[in-house]
């Protein structure tokens, strides 16, 4: 057993010391280089598991020292969702990331992979994600003079309430917070009234009855402490508030190729990471804002959670190809509709027309 135990630490040992030496070859690869990073929301679990370490501590170890990064969550510089993309295209900030529905006023293609009840699951909005990638890159590099380096959602964003619902219908005469248009039309659909509120107004907004309900991620709204707040969450995935995380091209095309080949490589793992990571984040928001023993990732709080009917996920259905999918195509210029159908309406087996 001892010249067991004695060969399992050699192998160790070996193992650790090849690690080094491949940071070590990648090091001599690729120049010092130093980045500066804008990321998304810092009070919520994907930018501390995530985004964070990913910049401060990953790309230093993997590449031996070579790369390093700063990072700072965009709330805390004082900044809106909105202003990320605006500011990278000026070239004020090199590396961000940003909620896509934070853009939709800019352009409408920015709401095309998360309309309201498009992707019912977390495997369907990857797909539709991917699919629609190629095209945010080619409409954000010719456009803005930004390369989309990746995509990346939250946890399923559903309905936090300070009251009782039992499903769609009790949303008719309610104000409900949404994230974008197209959930605001959703929730318009039902006989809401969809309000804008910043991520960060929620709570008092809810406390002082400003709205009835406000939609976001299960775990998102957790660790933003809505359940403080709401009484009640209705566990319908209406999407998924997709990040796009990119750099100012000129600074990508200033990088050496090598130093680009590895942050491509590095963030497109990230991302995988973050999309295998949104499935379990979603459950993880369900158990502790219902205070679960299970709840490992937040809070355990007190909130119902109201289980879902087969009749509100057809009326979702319904709401999307009625309402939500036309109104979008309508106001989605140029070829943006043509894109869409080749790509993420073959997807999801959806046509959209004007």
């Amino acid at each position: 057993m001892k010249s067991i135990a004695k060969r399992a630490r050699l192998w160790a040992l070996a193992g650790a010391v090849a690690a080094g030496l491949a940071g070590t070859a990648v090091a001599q690869d690729m120049p010092k280089t130093s980045l500066k990073v804008v990321g998304a929301w810092g009070n919520l679990t994907q930018y501390k598991n995530f985004e964070q370490p990913f910049w401060t501590k990953e790309l230093a170890e993997k590449s031996g020292g070579a790369i390093t990064a700063e990072i700072t969550p965009f709330n805390e510089m004082g900044l809106k969702g909105a202003e990320i993309f605006r500011l990278m295209r000026l070239g004020v900030i090199d590396f961000g990331s940003t909620v896509l529905g934070y853009v939709a006023a800019d352009d409408a293609r920015n709401e095309a992979v998360d309309l309201a009840g498009l992707s019912p699951d977390v495997a369907t909005a990857r797909k539709v994600s991917d699919a629609y990638k190629p095209i945010y890159d080619k409409f954000y590099g010719e456009r803005f003079g930004i390369k989309v380096l990746g995509v990346w959602p939250y946890s399923a964003q559903v309905l936090f309430c300070n009251g009782e619902i039992k499903g769609l219908a009790d949303l008719k005469g309610k104000k409900v917070r949404t994230g974008n248009r197209t959930l605001a039309e959703f929730v318009e659909a039902f006989g809401g009234t969809g309000v804008t509120l910043a991520f960060n107004e929620v709570v008092p907004a809810l406390q002082n009855k400003v709205v009835d309900c406000a939609i976001t991620g299960t775990l998102s709204g957790n660790s933003a402490k809505w359940h403080e707040v709401a009484t009640h969450i209705y566990a319908l995935p209406l999407g998924w508030s997709h990040v796009m995380h990119a750099v100012n091209l000129k600074r990508w095309n200033s990088l050496d190729p090598k130093v680009r080949d590895f942050l491509q490589k590095e963030i497109t793992g990230l991302e995988d990471r973050i999309w295998k990571a949104a499935a379990e984040e979603t459950e993880q928001g369900y158990l502790c804002n219902a205070g679960k023993p299970e709840c490992t990732m937040g809070t355990k709080a007190k909130m119902t959670v109201v289980p879902v009917s087969e009749a509100d996920k057809a009326l979702l259905k319904k709401a999307l190809t009625d309402v939500v999918l036309p109104k979008w195509a309508a106001r989605c210029q140029g070829d943006c509709v043509p894109a869409w159908n080749d790509s993420v309406g073959k997807v999801v087996g959806l046509t959209a027309t004007k």
